[in-house]
């Protein structure tokens, strides 16, 4: 789908007003320039009310934006003063070969429901090992089990220390919502991996918190607060801070269903040992969030699941359609759940442009992702220039309608597959053949050489720097732009008469892009040839080495 953009500008007199504003409120200054205030997280948002939630950084972006972190994408338009080009997002692509995982082993089919997938969990590759990790589900509300693979395509099921025989892990907790998450930022090697576990039952309970040194042996569990099924949690490096994705159930149950509390700690397990007076209302599903015209139910926010990818926060709405456990229990079908994509640059509010579904259930009896399509731990992997998206999808069993929620086929057969994007692939701003131009905001950097994602191998992509009064600044001129023709998520813009943007350094500057012709997902600014981008790589892949990218071509295949 294609939407126009609408640009942004502010009078000075306003200007001035919010800046008057930001100091007297001012609280810790983000990587990209957005200063938070002095409360937060911020209280403000209406439990009852169906309005979309508000983005304050988008409506009051800061002076000068500085891109340093990452790639800067164009999913919104923080970045951009003004444009002639078209948004489009693009929805992710099912691997043909799906499910990679699905229900094999004994320990897969206990309990009578076959179920082989993370419904949380995680799924990352660890660069120490060289090698894709998978925690996971095995049978439903059974054990945690361990899959690694060389390929993240074809996995094994090492046995574990904890059973011998069996890939199971913590068999003394039974999962019902899980995620794990690598934290490469652990000082403590025996902290290197964090676990959240919460166990069966729709009541109110509390969970269970925990580290690993190798996402196998875990260290005791710490008791979290209390909170509702289906509660996850990730961590926000742009402020190092460990987010709780919080269930709404019991006293915080809030108007229209399922929803989500907040709650931040910089460390983990004390983070987890809350009160309800600890949790801030967050997020819930809005009035842009349709009744599915099939089902009819109004769609309710089942999860939350976030991670940071390049220079923000990508975040996946798990939208609960329809129909009622009840009712899927009779023809034990799979409820249907589906996954939206949602982007921060504050890690607290959420942008959601597009309300298109990213990842969709097939809704066709028999199909392994009939429903009940859910989010992992660690959301996706960079994988040469793909995106790839693990997600869950259950095909349940119309034959087994037990009256007994935990043993009704509704939950059945779950399986693991995998989405494909391009990667920064979420939005592109388009052009004709006639045309047109993007022009950035006031933006500061320490980098060296520009690069962009770009699709237009017939096309041209050149690029002009303006300084803070419009004037174009020499030789970065549009008649010495080097025109980029090509479909590549990774190449260099350049110009004749200079070796590098060195000279611009720390200055304020505009970039305006001129694209005919093709499609633009990103740009950044790398200090290194290669391209780097030091910004955030979500759960990781095939050649980098930590949690940012620090190799940039070098992981192309």
């Amino acid at each position: 789908m294609t939407k126009p953009i609408l640009s942004k500008t502010l009078s000075l007199a306003a200007a001035a007003g919010i800046g008057l504003m930001a100091a007297a409120q001012a609280g810790e200054t983000l990587p990209n320039g957005i200063v938070l205030p002095e409360i937060w997280p911020p209280e403000t948002i209406d439990p009852a009310s169906r309005d979309p939630m508000p983005v304050p950084y988008l409506d009051n972006p800061p002076e000068t934006i500085p891109i340093n972190t990452g790639r800067q994408l164009l999913v919104d338009d923080f970045l951009i003063e003004e444009t002639s080009l078209e948004r489009e997002f693009h929805p992710a692509r099912k691997y043909e070969g799906n499910p990679v995982l699905k229900p094999e082993t004994p320990l897969e089919h206990q309990r009578g429901l076959p179920v082989a997938t993370p419904k949380g969990g995680g799924v990352w590759w660890d660069p120490e090992e060289n090698l894709f990790k998978m925690w996971y589900e095995a049978g439903w509300l059974g054990t945690m089990a361990y899959a690694t693979s060389e390929d993240g395509i074809n996995w094994e099921r090492p046995a574990t220390p904890v059973h011998r025989v069996t890939n199971g892990l913590l068999y003394s907790l039974r999962p019902d919502s899980t995620t794990v998450f690598l934290d490469h930022f652990a000082s403590d090697p025996s902290e290197r991996f964090k676990l959240f576990l919460r166990g069966p039952g729709g009541s109110v309970s509390h969970g269970y918190s925990m580290t690993s040194p190798d996402g196998i042996n875990w260290n005791p569990p710490v008791p979290t607060g209390d909170l509702g099924d289906r509660s996850t949690m990730f961590y926000n490096p742009f402020r190092e801070k460990w987010v709780y994705s919080v269930r709404s159930s019991g006293r915080l149950r809030v108007p229209g269903g399922r929803a989500r509390y907040y709650r931040e700690h910089s460390d983990f397990l004390e983070g987890a040992q809350w009160t309800d007076d600890d949790l801030v209302f967050w997020a819930k599903a809005d009035r842009l969030d349709p009744a599915d015209p099939e089902i009819g139910d109004r769609a309710q926010l089942y999860n939350l699941d976030a991670v940071a990818y390049e220079s923000l926060m990508l975040g996946f709405y798990q939208i609960h359609r329809g129909p009622a456990n009840s009712a899927c229990m009779e023809q034990g079908m799979p409820k249907i759940t589906e996954l939206n994509l949602a982007y921060s640059r504050d890690g607290f509010h959420w942008d959601r442009p597009d309300r298109e579904t990213f990842i969709a259930s097939t809704r066709q009896e028999g199909d392994w992702d009939r429903g009940y399509v859910q989010s992992v731990g660690g959301v996706c992997l960079i994988v040469g220039d793909e995106l790839w998206f693990y997600y869950t999808g259950f095909r349940g069993d119309p034959d087994n309608t037990h009256e007994d929620w935990m043993l009704n086929g509704m939950y059945a057969n779950g399986s693991t597959g995998i989405a494909k994007l391009r990667r920064d692939g979420f939005a592109s701003l388009n052009a004709t053949f006639s045309g047109g131009t993007l022009t950035t905001r006031p933006v500061t950097f320490d980098g060296r050489r520009l690069f962009v994602n770009v699709d237009n191998p017939h096309g041209r992509l050149r690029a002009e720097v303006l300084d803070k009064d419009g004037n174009v600044i020499a030789p970065f001129t549009l008649a010495n732009s080097r025109a980029v023709s090509t479909d590549a998520t990774l190449a260099e813009l350049d110009w004749n008469g200079a070796d590098d943007l060195s000279a611009l350094k720390g200055q304020p500057v505009r970039f305006r892009f001129h694209l005919e012709n093709g499609k633009l997902y990103s740009f950044w600014i790398s200090p290194d040839e290669s391209g780097a981008s030091h910004g955030y790589v979500a759960a990781g892949g095939p050649g980098f080495t930590g949690p940012t990218d620090t190799i940039g071509r070098k992981t192309e295949k």
